[in-house]
Order: structure tokens, then C-alpha cells, then sequence
């Protein structure tokens, strides 16, 4: 198994699916817990030194953190609508709440400043279409930088690929601090729709150093610490999410990249080629219906 791919099933803690902090990833900035709570139940965690973005995957939930509470609303799950979400800061107890049951993804990031918690409205969360033809996706911006500044350090984005389709694409780096790109650490955290259904991830650096082509299925984390990362690639039959962790040492928080020089001029194809139909996936309301 490589060290940058972690199937399902192997980062788990107790009935979590998911818990990687940045001494398990191998680096500084940037990790990824995914809760489950069962009906009734509520759990306490503590922030430490990260700050992080509650995420519903499923289901909806309450946080008291700080003397208040923020109800999130949910989703039934990542392919059925955009949902709300809350920051909350590092240095923080909050206890998370549900009456149904949900699963619930932390993004977090080492950081230095506290701020305080705040609520993210579903309708004020941007759904962008990104590329065109085959390369076409949905780009959920809920904690992207100019849309999302009450952050220090912590950058995330979700992405909706329909199957057949690649995202990701061309292949780009942030891996050094240059004229067109920052430093960050990237989690890649993976859904897949349909049962046994499974997608295509590549990360590599132009001296090919690191060459990782991998299947990545339903619940697998691939970490990108450096290098070119794209395709994701969705095989047909199976629509693919994933959410995007990002997190680095510059100042001020960027999402900043470079792309592959050798396959840059794929975006100069878009111009000619009509988006899929099926993007936008999902909206604030629900799942979009194509007709």
C-alpha cells in the first residue's frame, strides 16, 4: 500500500472512519477527522491547536462550543444537496449533538490566531461548473479563500465529478512558494456512489520521483504533499466526491497553483466544448434534476 493512499478502513478510531492528524499524514499543517454518532448520542471534542470546518456527510447536528449553539441542518448525504457547515476555532471544547444520527467530516489546520465560531449558511455557498466536455464539475467553494476569510490557516472545498468525467484536470501543483502558486498540504477525501463503485487518482512529480496511480473507492484519504495531482478520474456508472483539505505556512491563506506545463493547453479546448448538462449536481435546495 502506498504511503499517500489509506483505503478505507485503515485510518479508523474506534467507530470512526477517519482520524489523521498531520504526525500521522508525515508533515505540519493539515488533517482530517470523519465522526459518526449514533441517534441521541453526543460526543465532547477538543480543538487543541487546530482549527477546523463541521461538516455534515449525513444528517444533521447541533454544536455548543463557547457558550452558543449552531444547528446545522445536514444533508441525506454528499450527492444530495450543498449543506451548511461551522467553523470552529482551535483552543475550543465543543460538544456535538444529534437526534437522527449523522456522519460528520472535521477538516482542520494547525494554526496560530483564535477566532470565534460562526455559522455557514448552504445558500450563501458558492456552486461553481468548472472545465467543460468530459472535465466538467461541480466546485463547492464553502471554505475557500474570498468566500470564506474567518479562517487562518484552514482552506476546503467539496468537488462532484459525474461518472465518466475527470476533475482535477489538467494536473497542478502548490508545492513551492513562486510568482503562480503557494505552499499547501492537500487531503484528498473520497465518496463514491454505488456499491463497489471506485474512481482513478494520479500524484507525481516531473523528475518522477513520486508516481502514484491509484483505484480509490468509497471512504479512501489520498494525501498530496507535494507534485502534480490530477486526474481525478470517476469511472462510469459510479459519480464521485471528494472533499479537498488545504493548509500551508504562507502568511495569508491561498489556494494558489501552477499547472502541468505538458498539459496546460487543455484548457484552451474548453472554450470549444459545451459543459456537461449534469453540472451543477447539487444546490442548496437539493439534487438538481437534468432534463
Amino acid at each position: 500500500m502506498s504511503d499517500l493512499h489509506h483505503p478505507h478502513g485503515t485510518l479508523t478510531d474506534g467507530t470512526d472512519p477517519v482520524l489523521l492528524t498531520p504526525d500521522v499524514a508525515g508533515w505540519t499543517h493539515t488533517g482530517l477527522r470523519v465522526l459518526r454518532l449514533s441517534a441521541g448520542s453526543s460526543r465532547v471534542l477538543r480543538t487543541g491547536e487546530f482549527e477546523a470546518f463541521v461538516l455534515p456527510l449525513s444528517g444533521g447536528c447541533a454544536i455548543d462550543v463557547d457558550g452558543r449553539r449552531i444547528t446545522l441542518d445536514g444533508r441525506d448525504s454528499v450527492f444530495s444537496r450543498v449543506t451548511d457547515f461551522a467553523y470552529v476555532p482551535r483552543d475550543a471544547e465543543l460538544e456535538l449533538s444529534t437526534v437522527d444520527g449523522c456522519e460528520l467530516a472535521l477538516p482542520m489546520a494547525r494554526c496560530a490566531r483564535r477566532l470565534e465560531p460562526r455559522y455557514g449558511p448552504a445558500e450563501e455557498v458558492p456552486v461553481d461548473v468548472r472545465g467543460s466536455g468530459q472535465a466538467t464539475r461541480q466546485v463547492t467553494g464553502f471554505g475557500v479563500p474570498g468566500v470564506w476569510d474567518h479562517a487562518d490557516k484552514l482552506s476546503a472545498c467539496e468537488l462532484i465529478t459525474p461518472d465518466g468525467n475527470w476533475s482535477s484536470y489538467p494536473p497542478h501543483k502548490h508545492d513551492e512558494a513562486s510568482e503562480c502558486e503557494v505552499v499547501n498540504e492537500e487531503i484528498y477525501y473520497f465518496r463514491i456512489a454505488g456499491d463497489g463503485g471506485f474512481g482513478l487518482h494520479r500524484t507525481y512529480t516531473a523528475d518522477g520521483t513520486l508516481d502514484e496511480n491509484v483505484a480509490v473507492g468509497d471512504g479512501d484519504v489520498f494525501l498530496v504533499p507535494r507534485g502534480y495531482h490530477g486526474p481525478c478520474v470517476a469511472a462510469p456508472g459510479y459519480p464521485m466526491y471528494y472533499l479537498n483539505v488545504l493548509a500551508g505556512p504562507a502568511e495569508e491563506r491561498s489556494m494558489a497553483f501552477c499547472d502541468d506545463p505538458a498539459h496546460a493547453w487543455i484548457r484552451d479546448t474548453w472554450a470549444d466544448q459545451p459543459p456537461d448538462p449534469r453540472c451543477p449536481v447539487t444546490s442548496a435546495t437539493g439534487r438538481r434534476t437534468v432534463t
